[in-house]
């Protein structure tokens, strides 16, 4: 029995103790925690008054935004971490010693190296080698192409470097003997001669006579041109305004071939001077007409090899 307190009071004061000791308005059982799960905000607690406690929301706003920072700097400090754990790693995957400073022996060896077998091949193009002309000069059987005096020696003139030379007198027969002089008759019947052309040119007195013997095969021609000695003349065609030449007189010849064709020249005055070795004009004479029938010989068979390339 308590004294000094009527009985209401003390009934009261009772209960009083009965009820647990109230923290503000919402009690201790019932402070929130914004980082517990199913805690009770502080106005939520069934307290009677239903303001809320600004203080304690002040202070709970605080607290969260701080465990937030803490968050944040963490979660970075370990993403900056992991970056350069990475970038490390990566650093040493390719400058380490894993690859530049790897003993020589670590190496793959000779055999394991790609080969030159490796290297793509291409197949080889059917593109023909390009024809010879010389084969289309050297038998009768590929050499048709229409021949005469006009066709290896045409126009009325020819140039050679800076020198013109004149045409004059042109002869054509199938008689090889006719044309010829000396030791040459001879020889161009016993390699089957079948036929002589000759043109003669002339330039300041200086008249020069070309012959050219056709034969069925190129090893004729060079037999011919090989039996052919000192004494083997082309004889001197005159006409066309050029007067006989190189009848007596001393005269210079030369004999060579090309393909089926044997060609000789014969050069002299048109005075009837002979020809000495000081005459370097009628050397030069000579040797430009041998030249230019020889190019054009070789001409012919450019022809034909072009004609039977585009067939």
């Amino acid at each position: 029995m308590l004294r000094g307190l009527p009985g209401r009071n003390s009934t009261a004061l009772a209960t009083s103790k009965m009820r647990p000791m109230s923290y503000g308005q919402g009690g201790p059982q019932s402070q929130w925690d914004p980082w517990k799960p199913n805690s009770q905000q502080p106005w939520s607690s069934g307290a009677t008054d239903p303001t809320p406690d600004w203080a304690a929301l002040a202070e709970a706003s605080e607290t969260r935004n701080k465990r937030r920072r803490l968050l944040f700097i963490g979660g970075g400090a370990l993403a900056t971490i992991g970056i350069g754990a990475a970038v490390a790693m990566a650093v040493v995957s390719a400058n380490g010693e894993d690859e530049t400073n790897r003993p020589t022996s670590s190496l793959p060896a000779t055999a394991d190296l790609p080969s030159a077998s490796a290297t793509p091949s291409f197949a080889p193009t059917s593109a023909p080698p390009p024809l010879d002309p010389k084969e289309f000069v050297s038998s009768k059987a590929k050499d048709t192409a229409p021949n005469g005096p006009d066709l290896l020696f045409p126009g009325t003139q020819l140039t050679m470097g800076s020198t013109v030379y004149k045409k004059a007198a042109k002869a054509d027969s199938t008689n090889c003997t006719t044309g010829v002089q000396g030791s040459l008759p001879k020889v161009l019947t016993t390699n089957d001669c079948t036929r002589l052309m000759r043109v003669t040119y002339t330039k300041d007195g200086i008249a020069v006579t070309v012959g050219v013997a056709v034969f069925d095969t190129e090893a004729q021609a060079l037999k011919a041109k090989e039996q052919a000695d000192k004494s083997s003349f082309v004889k001197a065609l005159a006409g066309s305004g050029v007067k006989a030449f190189c009848n007596g007189a001393v005269c210079r010849s030369t004999t060579n071939s090309y393909g089926r064709y044997a060609y000789f020249t014969i050069t002299g005055f048109t005075n009837g001077k002979d020809v000495t070795t000081k005459d370097t004009q009628v050397f030069t004479a000579g040797d430009d007409l041998a030249e230019f029938t020889f190019t054009q010989i070789r001409r012919r068979g450019e022809t034909q090899a072009s004609a039977a390339a585009n067939q």
